[in-house]
């Protein structure tokens, strides 16, 4: 009688473990990795514009426009930082993203912590559905409501600027070039600070209550609880968000900027979204607009791990 063979089991810790016993959590994560590979990854090869004088009719095909542009090696991103404009977009660009890390990113912190004291759960619910509506309006129709608010011939808003500050001496926030980015941070902040705090709510929903009732029992106050107690509580989330946001320090977005610029801001307005814009598909120079773009990626990746490392230095856990 022949004794049936029997197959060994994985060892324990082994990616076939691994493999074996969670088949249909990989099975599950196969559409996300198929999406990032073909639509974040499998574009990356089109980075070697950047060091070909690229033309797509070098070719008789896409394949062979890549393969019929020549090699200049650096003379791409030479030429960019050379340029005039490379020092404007700069200075646009981090001036946006300051400004929107200093005031904006706080807000959604501030508005949870708020949202967090609040007593009257039916009170709390409704005030969280009410900003997080914002969030879900289209960006077009975001500066069509700026654009109607602040008219200096029809604006509501403007109007009252003018009963404050006396006619001809209102701010006109649409064309003055001085105040683009404080509009800018004024509708990213009304759009986005209430859904941002989903995030730290969710923090502060696991902070254990007995801490608060220990606190209440030594006589601490509201403000004491929060800086001692709520504060500590989510400070990881707070760092781990910061590094993102550092990270994506010259992503100030297109789609914004594109839609509130105008021949009077221009000078305030371009940054370097809106030059890649311009450039590779407005004036079809693809090279300049993708050295520009892998320019903003190998700085968002310097930030990413230089923010990480001080965040371990100081003793967080950090995004890895």
């Amino acid at each position: 009688m022949e004794k049936t063979k029997i197959k060994p089991k994985a060892v324990t810790g082994t990616w076939k473990y691994a493999l074996t016993a969670h088949k249909w959590l990989y099975l599950m994560i196969i559409p996300g990795v198929l999406y990032m590979l073909i639509f974040n990854y499998l574009p990356m090869g089109g980075l070697i514009m950047a060091f070909q004088d690229f033309s797509p009719y070098n070719g008789n095909s896409t394949l062979g426009a890549f393969t019929g542009s020549p090699f200049v090696g650096l003379d791409i991103f030479k030429k960019f930082f050379t340029g005039p404009d490379f020092l404007r977009l700069l200075k646009n660009t981090l001036s946006i993203s300051i400004a929107s890390l200093v005031f904006y990113f706080p807000a959604p912190i501030l508005l949870a912590l708020m949202l967090n004291e609040i007593r009257c759960i039916l009170f709390k619910r409704v005030t969280q559905t009410m900003v997080y509506i914002p969030h879900f309006i289209s960006m077009v129709i975001v500066a069509a409501l700026t654009a109607q608010l602040f008219s200096t011939t029809d604006g509501l808003v403007y109007h009252v600027f003018e009963e404050i500050f006396g006619r001809n001496k209102a701010p006109d926030i649409m064309s003055d070039p001085k105040l683009f980015v404080t509009m800018l941070i004024g509708q990213s902040m009304w759009k986005e600070t209430g859904y941002g705090t989903i995030i730290f709510l969710a923090a502060l929903s696991g902070v254990d209550v007995q801490l608060y009732e220990a606190a209440e029992v030594d006589g601490a106050g509201r403000w004491r609880k929060m800086w001692h107690i709520t504060l500590p509580a989510i400070r990881s989330t707070i760092v781990i968000m910061l590094i993102l946001k550092v990270g994506s320090i010259l992503n100030t977005g297109y789609e914004q900027i594109f839609l509130m610029q105008n021949s009077m801001n221009r000078i305030v307005s371009d940054v370097f979204d809106t030059y890649i814009y311009t450039k590779g598909v407005v004036n079809g120079s693809y090279s300049l607009a993708t050295a520009a773009g892998c320019f903003k990626s190998i700085v968002s990746m310097i930030m990413v791990l230089g923010a990480n490392r001080l965040a371990k230095a100081f003793g967080e856990s950090g995004f890895y």
